[in-house]
C-alpha cells in the first residue's frame, strides 16, 4: 500500500483578504482525498505568526492559546531537517519527526502570501509548492508591473495612471489633474498590491477621487487608476504549467454598481453565469489570450484571468490575472473548471500533480558550475 503524501495547507496570512483565504483554505481540506493525503493545516496569524494545529474555522474565531482538545498550537516554519539542505516543518506536532511535508498549497490571498514573498520562502527550502513561483506569483500581484508587462506583449487593456501614496500626500493636485487628464470621469481607483476588491472605488467627480485615493492609501503605498470600460465581466481559469489550458469563460453580473468585496462574498448580489453565454469564436478568443497572458507572466499551475467585452462591439480586454484565485467550492476558478470537466477533488489532485511536476524540472537545472 502506497503511504500518503503529506500536504501542508497554508492559509490565513498578513492581509486585507485574511478571511478569504481562510474559507478557501476550509473548503480545500475538506476536498483533500484523505486516502491520498495527509494534510497539515498550518495557519498564519494577522501578525504573520505560523501555527500548527489550528483549524480555519479556529482560525477565524481568534487563535486561542490552547486548543479545546488540549493541544498547542505550535510554531510552524522552516527548520535544518535534512542533511542536504532546509524543508518545511510543521514543528512541534509532538514525537521525533518534525513534519516533514511532500507538498504544500499555500491558500493565500493578497500581500505576504500571494506575492512571492512565501513562494520565495518555499524555493529556498526546495519544497514544492501549488502555484507559480516568485516572479509569476509578484508580476501578478502588482497591478502597475503586472499591466505593464502585458503591454510590452501587445495584450489589450484599459488606460490606467499610478501612482505612489507619497505623491498624493505631497502633490494631490497634480496627482488628480494627471488622473482627470489622462483618464476622466468615471475611473476605478485600487490598491497596488491586494485583491478581493479591496480598497477598491469608483470616482465619478472629484470629491469622490479624493475621497477613493484615501480609502486605496490605507491598503498600500502604490495606487493604481484604471479608466471605466462599460462592458461584460468575463472570467476564464487556467491550468498547467509550459502548457497549460483555459477552461470555459464564466461571467460575473453584479446586482450593485460594481463587483466589490461585498458582492463578492455575499450571497445575492451577483450572479454567475458558466458557461458565458458568448459566440464561439469570443470564447476561443478569451482562451488564447487567457494562456498567453498565463505564460508572458511565467505562471505555473493555476490562474484566473478576467476580462471585460466593451460595449458596444465586444472588443476583449484583459483587467488582470489571479495567481491564487478563491478556492471556495463556490468560488470562480473550481466552478469554472466544474463547468469544463473537471470536479473540485480531482481539480485539487491535478494540482498537487503540477506542483510536484514543475518541482522536479526545476531541480534538473545545475546550481554549481
Amino acid at each position: 500500500m502506497t503511504s500518503r503524501q503529506r500536504v501542508m495547507v497554508l492559509f490565513g496570512g498578513r492581509s486585507g483578504e485574511h478571511e478569504v483565504s481562510i474559507n478557501s483554505a476550509a473548503s480545500v481540506i475538506a476536498a483533500l482525498d484523505p486516502g491520498k493525503y495527509e494534510v497539515i493545516p498550518v495557519a498564519v496569524t494577522r501578525e504573520g505568526k505560523w501555527l500548527s494545529g489550528l483549524t480555519p474555522d479556529q482560525l477565524l474565531a481568534g487563535p486561542p492559546a490552547v486548543l479545546p482538545s488540549g493541544q498547542v498550537a505550535a510554531p510552524a516554519g522552516v527548520v535544518p531537517v535534512d542533511p542536504a539542505g532546509l524543508a518545511l516543518a510543521a514543528v512541534g506536532r509532538g514525537g521525533p519527526d518534525p513534519g516533514v511535508v511532500d507538498v504544500v498549497i499555500p491558500v493565500l490571498h493578497g500581500t505576504y502570501g500571494e506575492d512571492g514573498t512565501v513562494q520565495g520562502l518555499l524555493e529556498l527550502a526546495n519544497v514544492p509548492f501549488v502555484g507559480a513561483g516568485v516572479l509569476g506569483s509578484a508580476l501578478g500581484m502588482d497591478k502597475v508591473l503586472m499591466k505593464t508587462v502585458l503591454a510590452r506583449h501587445g495584450i489589450p487593456q484599459a488606460r490606467f495612471y499610478a501612482c505612489l501614496r507619497r505623491d498624493w500626500e505631497e502633490n494631490s493636485l497634480q496627482v488628480i489633474g494627471d488622473v482627470e487628464n489622462q483618464l476622466g470621469y468615471p475611473c476605478f481607483v485600487k490598491p497596488v498590491n491586494l485583491g478581493s476588491s479591496v480598497g477598491i472605488s469608483k470616482a465619478c467627480r472629484r470629491e469622490e477621487l479624493v475621497r477613493a485615493m484615501a480609502t486605496a492609501c490605507r491598503y498600500d503605498r502604490k495606487i493604481i487608476i484604471e479608466e471605466f470600460i462599460d462592458g461584460r465581466e468575463v472570467e476564464v481559469g487556467v491550468l498547467g504549467n509550459d502548457d497549460p489550458v483555459a477552461s470555459l469563460p464564466g461571467e460575473v453580473i453584479p446586482l450593485r454598481e460594481f463587483y466589490d468585496y461585498e458582492a463578492k462574498y455575499s450571497d445575492g448580489l451577483a450572479r454567475l453565469e458558466i458557461p458565458a453565454g458568448l459566440p464561439p469564436e469570443t470564447v476561443a478568443r478569451l482562451q488564447e489570450l487567457a494562456v498567453r497572458v498565463f505564460k508572458v507572466l511565467d505562471c505555473a499551475g493555476l490562474a484566473r484571468v478576467d476580462f471585460f467585452l466593451r460595449r458596444p462591439g465586444g472588443e476583449v480586454m484583459v483587467n488582470e490575472i489571479n495567481t491564487m484565485p478563491g478556492f471556495t467550492r463556490l468560488s470562480m476558478f473550481p466552478k469554472l473548471w466544474e463547468a469544463t470537466g473537471i470536479g473540485y477533488q480531482a481539480l485539487l489532485a491535478r494540482l498537487i500533480d503540477l506542483a510536484l511536476e514543475r518541482h522536479r524540472d526545476k531541480n534538473r537545472s545545475q546550481t554549481s558550475f
